[in-house]
């Protein structure tokens, strides 16, 4: 699928067009549904990455069962969810994929967002829907482990201009069904007419694989 064409004011956006440390240093439940329609941007060497966030899910540790930090689980791979906000916590999973999530809450409090799904805007293939495909679409990986989302490498802002309407739909999150009760919270959040998001019908998905 053809890349939009995007021009994006300066390369290395200034820090004021990211998203304040407030808005991140509040429960993930609440920062979750407000990432949905924001983009994702990678400045990754001479190449700006950019997509439009369309599915999250929010982990609520330590309470949750669902989350890496159920218990208070604190361990070296951990240890970014227990610190400041808006920082990014990025984990490898089944020997092959990198997941990106987005720190929230104040310290102590182990909350995240796992980026689920992307519009692709800049320089992204269209395979962006799972977690596992956004970072290989982002070129996100271990590298980018607890960078802080307020920097110059990797942040989210909202998209300049006119920004298009959303509707957010919820469901249950995916791939957590050891959670037991927790895995039927509906903390998954979406655009319902995003044709990005998992779990599509194959004629839908063909449709955003541009076929």
């Amino acid at each position: 699928m053809p890349q939009p064409s995007f021009q994006h004011q300066n390369r290395a956006s200034p820090a004021g067009l990211r998203l304040p440390r407030a808005f991140y240093a509040r429960p993930a439940l609440a920062v979750a549904p407000e990432l949905i329609g924001l983009n994702l941007i990678h400045a990754d060497g001479d190449t700006l990455r950019i997509g439009r966030i369309v599915e999250t899910e929010a982990y609520m540790g330590p309470e949750d069962l669902a989350a890496h930090s159920a218990g208070g689980r604190r361990t070296a791979r951990t240890e970014v969810m227990f610190g400041p906000p808006g920082h990014a916590y990025v984990y490898f999973i089944y020997g092959f994929w990198y997941c990106l999530n987005v720190v929230t809450s104040p310290p102590g409090v182990p909350h995240a967002v796992l980026l689920r799904a992307l519009e692709p805007i800049a320089n992204l293939e269209p395979r962006t829907w799972g977690p596992g495909l956004l970072c290989r679409a982002m070129n996100v990986d271990r590298t980018l482990n607890a960078v802080d989302l307020r920097g110059p490498t990797l942040w989210i802002e909202r998209p300049r201009g006119r920004a298009r309407a959303v509707r957010i739909a919820s469901g249950p999150r995916i791939g957590v069904e050891y959670a037991h009760k927790w895995a039927r919270r509906p903390w998954r959040f979406f655009d319902r007419d995003s044709r990005f998001v998992s779990g599509l019908p194959a004629a839908a998905r063909r449709l955003a694989e541009g076929d």
